[in-house]
């Protein structure tokens, strides 16, 4: 089944769940606010969408300017930090069986559906 990390307050991400829905296909929404994925399944995703988890962060935040940036950080304290403070992951993300990507440009989604 389809799965899109959600953030109904994203412009982006409403757009990627409209693309979704529009699909036509089974889908599940995560709100991942709220449905916070852990350090394994967070990894999990990062490994299907072929990226470093630095490649994950929402660098804008101020969470990321205030605590990390600049500092020389491992994947791991990546990740760790994306589950603690998960307004920091990049959304929305759609996975669909062994394929995923970033909806941005929410357009993306539409190659792995």
């Amino acid at each position: 089944m389809i799965k899109i990390y959600h953030n109904n307050r994203c412009r982006k991400s409403r757009a990627g769940l409209e693309i979704v829905e529009n699909s036509g296909k089974e889908f599940e929404i995560i709100k991942y606010l709220d449905e916070v994925p852990s350090v394994a399944e967070l990894k999990k995703i990062i490994n299907l969408l072929k990226i470093k988890p630095i490649d994950l962060v929402r660098k804008n935040e101020a969470v990321w300017k205030e605590n990390f940036k600049g500092k020389t950080l491992s994947d791991n304290d990546i990740v760790k930090a994306m589950v603690e403070n998960p307004k920091l992951i990049e959304r929305p993300i759609v996975i669909n069986g062994d394929k995923a990507v970033v909806g941005r440009p929410p357009e993306l989604i539409s190659t792995i559906l």
